[in-house]
């Protein structure tokens, strides 16, 4: 593995450090008036979740990870862990349905995420960004109330719920952004 100096650490990086997979979230490169310069890095480990604050100064040398990236189809869930399955060698395996943390109700049968793995641990795994889903109940419009930022609530057909713009109705598909986990657009 790459080893990097630690001036080079960037925001999403991902580093190995004290027998660890940590994730670089926040880089801040500080030059005091006394002494030399050091980037201050928000270290995030990638199994636990626990956050570690870390100095590093240019002569340090840590190494930099590379993931792999593998694009694998959701196939069902059972007893908390989802089943997917590699498009290419059709292996099947088992994850956490923690993994995907508060969009696990985006994830839909059949769609295929992104898993990162480290040698044959999985990681994370990503959504595609906008996701298609049908709105199951909001309010209906309220006529005179057409101001550009007007929103009213909805609740999907998976239970999350979103603000949507008072055109859309009960009933309708919507496509919905994972990242930010707001309406996007008509489907």
């Amino acid at each position: 593995m790459p080893k990097i100096n630690g001036n080079e650490i960037r925001p999403g990086n991902i580093l190995e450090h004290n027998d660890g997979l940590w994730v670089a979230v926040k880089v801040d490169h500080v030059k005091p008036g006394k002494g030399g310069a050091f980037a201050q890095v928000e270290l995030k480990n990638l199994r636990n979740g626990s956050k570690l604050n870390e100095r590093f100064r240019s002569a340090d040398k840590v190494e930099r990870v590379r993931l792999e990236q593998k694009d694998q189809q959701f196939l069902y869930e059972s007893d908390g862990m989802l089943v997917f399955m590699d498009n290419e060698t059709f292996e099947q395996i088992e994850l956490p349905s923690d993994i995907l943390g508060e969009r696990r109700p985006f994830l839909q049968d059949g769609m295929v995420i992104q898993i990162e793995y480290y040698d044959s641990e999985a990681l994370s795994a990503t959504l595609p960004q906008k996701v298609t889903c049908t709105i199951s109940e909001t309010e209906p419009v309220v006529k005179g109330q057409t101001a550009a930022n007007s929103f009213k609530p909805a609740v999907l057909d998976n239970g999350v719920r979103v603000m949507i713009p008072p055109f859309v109705g009960e009933g309708e598909a919507i496509v919905v952004n994972t990242e930010t986990m707001e309406y996007s657009e008509r489907a």
